[in-house]
């Protein structure tokens, strides 16, 4: 008969979460750090069936039952083992292919456990010679360094991998083990894959060793930290792949973290083993971090064990920003609430901790903002708020991270916030969203997903249609383009509000000759490539009834019109937002009845709207741009 390998029941384990499965039976509570139900293999009145998902396992003191997820499912399914771990692959989407009885898989198993051993008296090796050997001496001097002494070393395990290769050799022939259980584990590698007999290499030498353990606490890999400016390879160098780990499924000290991440109802996300060793001395329990690589789908599915609420406390540069961003998206594509630190400019939890101290720092992770109003809050620290084709960018970026969501209640209130901070309606940003999920429902599968940030580069800068008609005037008549010249100082004043004024005043500051093929191609070729495409792309006329003065100043007019009615609807918007100063508020009011005075003037005066009247355009190519087309064909 066929069996399911060991590997693959281990997949299927890892892939179910037990509260998530048996909340789909029986309708689970939660007691303090468990759940609790009425038995359902029982008869009972008061709750005595338990579910613990730091262990993934459940319990009945009544009648006993008890086990993982698949036990569950044999009991309450009546189903054999081999049937019911079907079942939950079939669930998690995992394929299950049935081996023929092998006879190596007991060997395969004490291999195993062979390697388990090998790594637990590794780790006890090297931390024996960071403590006693005199050639360690810098490796302390590095700890101390950093605020940290013999005793955390000991409660972390903290070692010292040799310099001399020879060492450790030595000491693992001298207790049994082979090279093919170094190489196994990970600790060393062949000098010559077709040529085995040209011996071993260690993979750490002379490094700072961090063990890392599995969710039981089991030493599973390494990661060293090297002490040498001019040793090869990374600063931090990992174990690779083994039967035993696999850093995508892996998170550091989630073994010492998981009962603090219970207790605090939230887990810390930090970058590195330092940061996160930084957080446990000083208190801070709950901290983990993902083991050189990004947060994966996997590391999520791990946190949703323990918790629906994670912190995220990376580094406050471009890579921690962008680390942020890909956390999020799988975080919150498994239905995890997400918070950031604001950490300050130049500091890590470690250089925080050692400056400002335990409480101050407990006082950022506190005030851990939700993750829109960071990303939004950071946009408006550098400005990007205040032009209104940077909002149209960010407002694809919120949108393509706001479909990710799988949490219906929390992606509704935050669209209402996005919306309101981007000065565009929650219709507007659901649309958005809906054609974010369109697009990737028919992305060919094996496809990479897409990137707001790729689209920021390859499609056109968002651009307001009066604003382009005026750009098309500008570049096809001298006239129109001395006197928006001329109105430099209004045009700018207009960019916060509508998108594409950069563009506008690029043309004006360059003042390009209409008449003349080279200087509109010079210009042209002075753009982004997002703006040559919201030049190139739209398709106004190459004329319009009347003087092309004429044409601007109508232009110009329904311009103003457009930055008064937004104007007026940010004003009421920033009305209805909770806990605004009585000051605050009557600076807006008497701001709301300035606009409608001016919105009342300006009607009496034209008839112009935020449309321009669809007698003013024909399909007709503008000249420049047709020359310039056949220029660059």
């Amino acid at each position: 008969m066929g069996q399911i390998s060991k590997e693959t029941i281990e997949r299927v384990r890892q892939a179910t979460d037990i509260v998530d499965l048996i909340n789909s039976y029986v309708l689970l509570k939660r007691a303090g750090t468990a759940f609790k139900a009425c038995c359902p293999f029982h008869n009972e009145k008061t709750p005595s069936f338990q579910v613990n998902p730091a262990r993934q396992s459940f319990h009945c003191f009544g009648c006993g039952k008890g086990g993982d997820a698949i036990a569950f499912i044999t009991e309450y399914e009546n189903l054999p083992f081999t049937d019911a771990v079907k079942r939950l692959a079939q669930r998690a989407g995992i394929a299950v292919v049935e081996d023929a009885h092998d006879p190596q898989e007991d060997e395969n198993r004490r291999a195993r456990g062979r390697l388990m051993d090998l790594l637990r008296d590794t780790a006890q090796f090297m931390h024996e010679r960071l403590l006693r050997d005199p050639a360690a001496e810098h490796a302390r001097a590095y700890m101390k360094s950093r605020g940290f002494g013999a005793e955390m070393a000991k409660r972390w395990l903290i070692g010292w991998m040799p310099r001399n290769p020879a060492e450790y050799l030595n000491w693992a022939k001298d207790r049994k083990f082979a090279g093919r259980d170094l190489v196994a584990s990970g600790m060393a590698g062949l000098r010559d894959e077709n040529h085995p007999a040209e011996g071993l290499y260690v993979r750490f030498t002379d490094r700072l060793m961090f063990p890392i353990r599995n969710e039981i606490g089991d030493v599973i890999a390494f990661s060293g930290r090297k002490l040498r400016e001019e040793q090869q390879g990374g600063k931090y160098q990992n174990s690779p792949a083994t039967p035993v780990f696999n850093k995508s499924r892996v998170l550091f000290a989630l073994d010492r973290a998981k009962r603090p991440i219970l207790t605090e109802k939230r887990a810390l996300l930090c970058e590195g083993q330092l940061d996160v060793i930084a957080c446990h001395e000083a208190g801070v329990e709950q901290a983990i971090a993902t083991q050189g690589t990004a947060l994966t789908t996997e590391h999520a599915m791990l946190l949703k064990r323990y918790t629906k609420d994670v912190v995220i406390c990376y580094d406050a540069d471009a890579a921690g920003l962008t680390s942020t961003d890909r956390a999020f998206r799988e975080l919150a594509a498994q239905g995890l609430s997400v918070r950031v630190v604001r950490m300050p400019a130049g500091d890590d939890p470690d250089s925080f901790l050692k400056t400002h101290g335990a409480a101050a720092f407990g006082e950022l992770v506190d005030g851990a903002a939700e993750f829109f109003d960071f990303k939004l809050d950071l946009a408006r620290s550098d400005g990007r708020l205040d032009d209104a084709t940077q909002r149209a960018t960010l407002l694809a970026l919120c949108a393509e991270m706001l479909a990710v969501m799988t949490d219906f209640a929390a992606r509704e209130n935050m669209i209402n916030v996005v919306a309101g901070r981007l000065q565009v309606s929650a219709t507007v940003l659901r649309e958005e969203i809906a054609g974010r999920k369109r697009r990737e429902r028919s992305r060919p599968k094996g496809a990479e997903p897409e990137s707001p940030l790729t689209e920021a580069r390859e499609i056109a800068a968002p651009m307001h249609h009066i604003v382009a008609f005026l750009s098309e005037l500008a570049l096809g008549s001298l006239t129109a383009q001395h006197f928006l010249a001329e109105q430099f100082e209004s045009l700018h004043e207009a960019a916060p509000w509508v998108e594409g004024i950069t563009i506008l005043e690029k043309i004006l500051a360059a003042g390009p000759d209409p008449r003349s093929p080279a200087a509109i191609h010079e210009f042209m070729g002075s753009l982004t490539e997002p703006e040559r495409l919201a030049l190139v792309n739209s398709l106004h006329a190459d004329s319009v009834p009347g003087e092309d003065l004429q044409a601007a100043e109508q232009a110009l007019a329904a311009l103003s019109a457009v930055v008064l009615q937004k104007r007026d609807i940010a004003v009421k918007a920033a009305l209805k937002q909770p806990g605004i100063s009585p000051e605050k508020t009557i600076a807006l009011l008497e701001e709301a009845k300035e606009l409608s005075a001016l919105m009342r003037e300006m009607r009496q005066r034209s008839h112009f709207d935020d449309e321009l009247p669809a007698s003013t355009w024909k399909p007709k190519e503008p000249e420049w741009k047709k020359r310039w087309r056949q220029t660059n064909q």
